[in-house]
């Protein structure tokens, strides 16, 4: 495995030896014996993690915007100057390729991150478009700074004002001595930032975000910790809540935007863009799957393990692995994708592909569990998704005030 230009500081902080593959790079799963300190330092202080793996790309020209509209399911074209969006992204049958982010860097330059490589799907469809792509993977390295805190440690070393940086903005500035575009995104569901450089100056800028987030609590943040926020977060997972279409060998894998519920991110009033002929149809129709958010019943969970005259035993981690939901008839409708324990909301979570009508709120379902080996049902409940979401991730302290017209007189 290749490593990234920050290992020789994550290396060194890494005193598990717990790392995975993450698209080539060697990648910390959690950097003590085990990852709920860094949970709580993103929700509580900041957790600093490596996101250089992300594929990105960067597109230039002047039909960079029209491009961009054609193969991800937002209307880039309407996004300003510093703006970002989160997107998705199909093929001709509407299913789900991969979902990511555009920033638009210039009037004609965006930058695109995703989870696997595009770049010969890139290029398939830009004939006819005048625009120039480029894989910069390689070449741009990112850190994702995530918590409460986030914004203070970056105030006493960006030129630019943190206190000003809007939800779903990106500026170039100065960060530690190093030229960098800072992204107001994130993974986690929290305040947070991303921030890339070029790969000469990894370590300057490692070095900078760590020691002014010293003071503050920050701790180095692997992809463990990274997994139960985003699943607090509601965030879906390419591989995991959805598989990339390309990877299915039967359709009945295969996810529309609207059944890995990412169908918000679709602009399919427009003119034709990849895929959206079939996702029109598929709307006329009516969706068959919709992504939701599940509660597991933590007081049956507990007398199901007292019944086999043991404590409830949960995995120590987010749990990737798709478990069947079954209606009240023991019908299957659905399965679990992604299952954790929040340690912020103090209750047992999973984000779940079920069948409609099964996904309306409050719906009583049932998951299977498997205490000592034998399988069983916990009833579960349709809840609300996102589990968390702090107003903190989107205030703006240092906004301009928005005005607000006088509400008119009553007569």
């Amino acid at each position: 495995m290749r490593t990234t230009p920050f290992h020789p500081r994550t290396s060194e902080l890494c005193t598990s030896f717990a790392w995975k593959e993450w698209a080539g790079y060697a990648a910390v799963c959690h950097y003590t014996p085990h990852s709920e300190a860094e949970v709580f330092a993103v929700r509580s202080t900041a957790g600093l993690l490596d996101v250089t793996p992300l594929y990105k790309y960067d597109v230039r020209g002047p039909d960079a915007g029209e491009f961009l509209a054609y193969v991800w399911t937002r209307d880039i074209r309407n996004i300003g100057v510093g703006r970002v969006v989160y997107s998705a992204m199909c093929d001709e049958g509407g299913w789900m390729l991969d979902d990511g982010t555009v920033a638009r860097l210039g009037p004609d330059h965006f930058r695109c991150t995703s989870s696997e490589p595009w770049l010969g799907w890139f290029l398939k469809h830009a004939r006819g478009f005048e625009v120039q792509i480029e894989e910069t993977t390689d070449s741009i390295c990112g850190l994702a700074l995530q918590g409460p805190r986030a914004r203070a440690i970056l105030k006493g070393i960006t030129d630019f004002d943190m206190d000003r940086m809007r939800f779903f903005r990106v500026r170039k500035t100065m960060v530690g001595g190093v030229p960098a575009w800072v992204q107001r995104t994130g993974y986690t569901g929290d305040l947070g930032y991303e921030v890339f450089c070029a790969n000469e100056h990894a370590l300057q800028l490692y070095d900078a975000i760590c020691e002014a987030g010293m003071p503050h609590g920050m701790v180095p943040m692997g992809l463990d910790a990274l997994d139960v926020a985003r699943i607090e977060a509601g965030f879906v997972l390419q591989g995991v809540d959805y598989i990339t279409a390309k990877s299915c060998l039967i359709d009945g894998l295969k996810s529309t935007p609207d059944d890995a519920g990412l169908g918000w991110t679709v602009d399919i009033d427009r003119e034709p863009f990849v895929g959206s002929a079939a996702i029109a149809s598929e709307r006329q129709r009516g969706p068959v799957w919709d992504l939701v958010g599940l509660e597991i019943d933590w007081e049956a969970l507990e007398l199901m393990y007292a019944s086999l005259g043991i404590p409830p035993h949960l995995a120590p981690e987010a749990c990737r692995q798709s478990v069947p939901v079954y209606d009240d008839q023991g019908v299957q409708v659905g399965q679990a994708t992604s299952t954790t324990w929040s340690p912020t909301c103090k209750r047992y979570l999973a984000l779940a592909q079920v069948r409609r009508p099964h996904h309306h709120l409050g719906t009583e379902l049932f998951m299977e569990h498997t205490p000592l080996f034998e399988r069983q049902k916990v009833p579960v409940r349709v809840v609300e998704k996102p589990f968390f979401d702090p107003p903190r991730k989107r205030s703006t302290p240092g906004a301009a005030p928005v005005s607000v017209p006088a509400p008119e007189a009553e007569e």
